[in-house]
């Protein structure tokens, strides 16, 4: 098996459950040549760099498995007959792979992301409280001393 990325992007004005469907059919067509999903991400909405078949914007979807040559080309002859579909680009990634190991990989790296994600949140809560009770202090200690115009007077 070979790894794969595909991105396509699909008309603005379709609806959600239309959306799904082609993703539906996309996964469908790799995994019946016993191709493995690695992952599939929406990027949503955005803004086209130039218009494409007269749309300014367009639903970007990223897919990464692991495949066979025959899928692709059947996804790529869908992908061309489909009127939902604006732009779409694949890119072999390794000529071969080991779609198990990826998704143990996958796995572990979110169990990472999420931890060090929790970290994070706990460090910027502490910093923050630190910082404004810090602030509080400045502004009593201001407010407890007499400025210098004060002693002037």
């Amino acid at each position: 098996m070979r790894r794969y990325e595909t991105i396509f992007i699909v008309r603005p004005n379709i609806a959600e459950d239309e959306i799904d469907a082609v993703i539906n059919r996309t996964n469908s067509i790799i995994e019946g040549d016993g191709g493995t999903i690695i992952k599939v991400d929406k990027w949503g909405l955005k803004k086209l760099a130039y218009l494409i078949k007269k749309e300014s914007q367009g639903y970007y979807v990223y897919v990464d498995y692991a495949g066979i040559p025959a899928s692709v080309s059947e996804i790529e002859r869908l992908f061309r007959i489909d009127d939902k579909v604006l732009k779409y680009l694949t890119v072999k990634l390794a000529d071969s792979c080991d779609p198990e190991a990826i998704k143990e990989e996958l796995a572990t790296a979110e169990s990472a992301e999420t931890s060090t994600e929790d970290e994070a949140k706990e460090e910027q809560t502490t910093p923050s409280e630190s910082a404004e009770t810090s602030s509080d202090d400045a502004a009593k200690e201001e407010k407890a001393s007499p400025s210098e115009e004060e002693k002037a007077d």
